[in-house]
């Protein structure tokens, strides 16, 4: 199965494991909860799945590699305690709690939050001290003398033997207590979580022409060459930052994340001619319904690659805007929640000034996001949006502090929100005309090829462009997506006629 498969299969499981009966207790015991076994090859996102499927939950997440652990640290150090027996007294051998049961108590401590995921990696890499413990976690979720608490399931993952050296298969016994998913590297799955993370659109356009290129591991006379879903997320980061810096990416740095000398190389050739397309096509003009007539006549002769890249490239730039507008939107409706509560408060006999409530919504909501945070369920997206809300709220309540209580009224606020629902609703507008504009200069370049159906399918499975056409709306849109739908109806009817051999 492919990642986003296992990640299905794993939030499902989870969900099933913390079920409870009609008396509070979990319908599937402890001891009957197999944990999750993710074999995959490294680098395919194993990890990065366990936090999503953690802040999807709501659940705390504690993550441990390990590799890292040593009998000690996993079972707890031994120390001498007096015990009486039978009205004797003598001296008894008892373990310190396990470095990892402790993590979980302390997560659920920081956070309040009492169900979660363990997560453990190369689980399959343990020493051999260690590998006899790991039997008896497996089943029992017991480490040394202490049980994970309930309402904490656990998820192990491994490298099979061919990309680890330090694997030690398990055997039967071991396996028979665990669910054993297979994972492999799958580029469409990958590249819709890429399209969530802003993966630069060098990355994407160039894996969309060698897709062969995704993922790959193979022996040379070096050594082990590489090329992981990992290399490309994290190369992708560098490249932003040295864009804005203004540096130049050269082969050697895309050899530090890329490590195949062949995909290296071509890959920031195609890096350079990516960047040299963007000048040459003007792509600001282009969005603004000014595309120079050099660069029309260009794209209508030029081959599918570079169509597709000059595709790609208007693609990433217009998500890129209707991902702002989005998250704008999701901050502005979770702003409107607290200032309504905050309103509504104020409007009491025995309310407190301004300055007080607002200054009680934004530590509420910093005591939330501290949770989530140590929790490990924040996502990246959703600690944006709360940064934004709480910014917001820490201004206002400076505002208030400077003026006059008796004078002070929520009307400022109000103001305010409002302003900023404008400058929301100005950008839409600004993103949808060029929106527009890109529709009509593919009409007029592409009129016949696949440029379009590329387009507009981009547009539909991207989570951010599909929500911005569905809060605001496109005619350009809705008009070629019926007209593909059309066509894939016919095109299903021709092979429903042809089946029946007539």
């Amino acid at each position: 199965m492919n990642i986003k498969q296992a990640k299905d299969y794993i939030k499902d499981c989870v969900r099933i494991y913390l079920k409870k009966d009609e008396f509070g207790e979990y319908r599937i015991p402890v001891v009957r909860q197999r944990p999750v076994f993710l074999l995959g090859a490294p680098g395919i996102g194993k990890t990065a799945i366990m936090e999503q499927i953690a802040q999807e939950l709501g659940l705390a997440l504690v993550s441990y590699s390990m590799t890292h652990h040593t009998r000690q640290s996993a079972l707890g150090l031994p120390f001498i305690c007096r015990k009486e027996y039978d009205g004797v007294m003598t001296d008894v051998s008892e373990y310190t709690m396990s470095e990892i049961i402790s993590s979980i108590y302390g997560t659920m401590e920081s956070s309040g939050i009492r169900e979660g995921i363990l997560f453990l990696d190369e689980i399959n890499c343990v020493s051999e001290t260690l590998a006899p413990s790991m039997l008896q976690f497996l089943q029992y979720k017991v480490f040394g003398r202490h049980r994970i608490p309930e309402g904490w399931v656990v998820v192990t993952a491994g490298n099979p033997p061919e990309y680890n050296k330090s694997v030690r298969e398990f055997d039967v016994v071991t396996l028979d207590r665990l669910k054993v998913l297979d994972v492999e590297a799958d580029y469409r799955t990958w590249k819709e979580y890429a399209a969530e993370r802003g993966i630069h659109g060098a990355i994407l356009n160039y894996l969309e022409l060698k897709k062969e290129h995704f993922y790959r591991i193979e022996a040379s006379v070096r050594g082990k060459t590489y090329v992981t879903a990992r290399g490309w997320e994290d190369l992708s980061e560098i490249l932003l930052l040295y864009e804005e810096e203004g540096l130049a990416a050269e082969e050697e740095l895309v050899s530090q994340y890329i490590r195949n000398e062949k995909i290296a190389k071509e890959f920031s050739a195609y890096y350079d001619l990516y960047n040299k397309y963007k000048r040459d096509y003007q792509i600001y003009r282009i969005l603004s319904g000014e595309a120079p007539r050099e660069a029309r006549e260009r794209a209508k002769a030029a081959p599918f690659d570079e169509r597709l890249s000059l595709v790609g490239m208007l693609l990433d730039r217009i998500q890129s805007e209707m991902r702002d507008v989005v998250e704008t939107a999701d901050f502005l409706t979770e702003l409107t929640g607290i200032l309504k509560a905050v309103r509504a408060l104020s409007q009491k006999e025995d309310a407190g000034s301004l300055e007080e409530l607002i200054g009680q919504q934004a530590e509420r909501l910093g005591k939330q996001m501290d949770a989530l945070q140590k929790a490990g369920a924040l996502s990246g997206t959703e600690r944006k949006k709360k940064k934004r809300v709480l910014s917001f709220l820490q201004s206002e309540k400076k505002a208030y502090m400077l003026e006059d209580r008796a004078e002070a009224t929520f009307e400022r606020t109000q103001v305010r929100y409002g302003e900023y629902v404008e400058a929301m609703k100005r950008e839409m507008k600004s993103v949808s005309e060029r929106l527009h504009a890109l529709f009509g200069f593919l009409e007029d370049v592409f009129p016949e090829g696949n440029e379009m159906l590329i387009f507009v399918t981009e547009l539909t499975v991207n989570d951010y462009s599909a929500r911005f056409i569905s809060m605001f709306g496109s005619e350009d849109y809705q008009r070629h997506n019926d007209a593909l739908l059309i066509s894939e109806r016919r095109n299903e009817l021709q092979e429903e006629i042809a089946a029946l051999e007539l």
